[in-house]
């Protein structure tokens, strides 16, 4: 082996990504709302770019982004970026270390033109317009569950003591239990712990009631104390609701000395109490959901549409680029401008071909899922991310992109896409597999009319093989805690805790 310096001459081939590329590959990951501020921050940085907001007056000058027949053929060129200029397609696994390109020919399989694909806007009802405002979006979420508590404290807490009862607010948790020991507190703020003791006995006196408590027990009793029902009876129950979630009623009636009615009135009242009396307080909002792409049944078969309401409508200001360029500029101007167009043209044809993915991808899922949208969740097909991209000829990642944090609204109610993809249950005839959600939907329907009479596992099992679902009693618990709902011994105790 020679240790003699030498060149030597490799030829290999890689993909390079642009970061303009790059960026609009994760564009499709995004869903509308994230796209919006995408744009906002776009229009901000290039003086090129105008965003106008789409209006419903617009409704009837939308046109269609591509029609499975007539179209395809435009559809196909602008996705595949036949032209000499154009940037590369979006279809590409970027995450793999050799960044492999795969095919893009996204001309493949249509829907006999029965599916139509509208890429404009609202028409279907976007997020609820005509119900109304929306009142919840008016309450007052400003006021944390501490500023409550520190405003209580002002009057009701001795001044020396407000350090105190300061820090104590601060340990309380969301829910309104104190998570740290009065001893270490006392420790750490150098006070007696009867001190701390009494100012903590002042702040359980609060609203909500109950905050303040240090676990379950204590914050029922409080509320108990409240509504004048801490009596003997009810306090043996609240210091054995173990007992009480095992349903060891019997034990239960025998501790407390009192017949059915009593122990039955005990539990309705333990019941009416709130468990996590901060969650009033502090806590976030609901977000609704809005949805991204919007399905209805027409009469030449699925109409596919974007919501665009979400999405602002962006425009390339050539009039004001021509108007700049007439100007003196040295060269460094001229560079930055002509990098503002092509950076402007670039985002609004990558929007445009974001749109037409989703539509394409969408189309998809309505065709392998039609059952699912005619008849219900128990005609929903198993479905692989493969069999999609493979069917439109695209690469798996880029359908799982898409997919990913997108809303299809149809007549049955507002669905993630990744919603669709289930795994797939052998049926017990040697028919056709169906999917793990119709599996569910059965799970529950069986459970949800049991009566009196609780199903155990190995009989759900034997009732869904009599459907011809080939299922094992471990896939059926799998399901069943998936759902949320407990097991035959645990659905017992609750009827019985029901009934008592």
């Amino acid at each position: 082996m020679s240790l003699a310096p030498r060149l030597d001459i490799r030829q290999s081939q890689s993909l390079v990504m642009t970061p303009q590329l790059q960026q609009a590959i994760k564009l499709l990951a995004l869903s509308n709302l994230e796209i919006e501020g995408f744009i906002a921050e776009e229009v901000e940085r290039n003086p090129l770019l105008e965003a106008s907001a789409v209006e419903d007056s617009d409704a009837p000058d939308r046109e269609p982004v591509a029609e499975v027949r007539d179209e395809r053929v435009a559809a196909d060129e602008l996705v595949a970026g036949t032209g000499a200029g154009d940037e590369p397609t979006l279809d590409v696994d970027y995450a793999t270390e050799s960044h492999q390109q795969d095919s893009i020919a996204d001309g493949g399989s249509g829907m006999d033109g029965a599916l139509s694909m509208t890429g404009a806007g609202a028409g279907a009802g976007g997020a609820g317009g005509e119900d109304g405002p929306d009142l919840d979006a008016f309450a007052d979420t400003s006021l944390s569950l501490a500023d409550h508590l520190l405003a209580q404290a002002g009057p009701a807490i001795h001044r020396e003591d407000a350090f105190i009862a300061a820090h104590l607010i601060d340990q309380i948790d969301e829910a309104g239990y104190l998570t740290v020991s009065l001893l270490d507190i006392a420790n750490r703020l150098g006070v007696p712990l009867v001190r701390v003791e009494g100012v903590l006995a002042t702040i359980q006196t609060f609203d909500p009631t109950g905050v303040g408590a240090r676990d379950l027990a204590e914050c029922l009793a409080l509320q108990a104390r409240e509504a004048d029902r801490y009596d003997p009876c009810i306090a043996r129950l609240i210091d054995n609701l173990d007992l009480l979630a095992r349903g060891e009623l019997t034990r239960l009636k025998r501790m407390c000395d009192v017949d059915d009615e009593d122990m039955a009135d005990m539990i309705r009242e333990l019941r009416g109490y709130d468990p996590k009396p901060g969650c009033r307080y502090g806590g976030e909002p609901a977000q609704s959901v809005t949805p991204d792409l919007f399905v209805a049944r027409t009469k030449a078969g699925w109409a596919i549409e974007i919501n665009a309401t979400t999405l602002p409508r962006v425009l390339v200001n050539r009039s004001y680029y021509t108007e700049l360029s007439r100007g003196q500029q040295d060269k460094a101007s001229k560079a930055w401008l002509s990098d503002c167009l092509a950076s402007a043209n670039w985002l609004v044809k990558a929007l445009d071909q974001r749109q037409r993915t989703i539509i394409k991808v969408a189309t998809e899922i309505v065709k392998q899922q039609e059952a699912f949208f005619l008849k219900g969740v128990a005609h929903l097909r198993p479905l692989t991310l493969r069999q999609v991209a493979d069917a439109i000829e695209m690469h798996e990642s880029t359908v799982s992109r898409v997919t990913s944090n997108k809303y299809v609204s149809c007549a049955r109610g507002l669905y993630e896409l990744k919603y669709f993809f289930t795994s797939a249950i052998q049926s017990a005839d040697g028919g056709e597999a169906v999917s793990a959600q119709a599996v569910k939907s059965a799970i529950k329907a069986l459970i949800d009319t049991e009566g009196a009479k609780i199903l155990s596992d190995d009989t759900l099992v034997e009732l869904l093989n009599a459907k011809g679902f080939d299922i094992a009693r471990r896939t059926v618990a799998k399901y069943r805690e998936a759902l949320g709902i407990g097991s035959s011994v645990q659905r017992r105790r609750a009827r019985a805790l029901e009934g008592g």
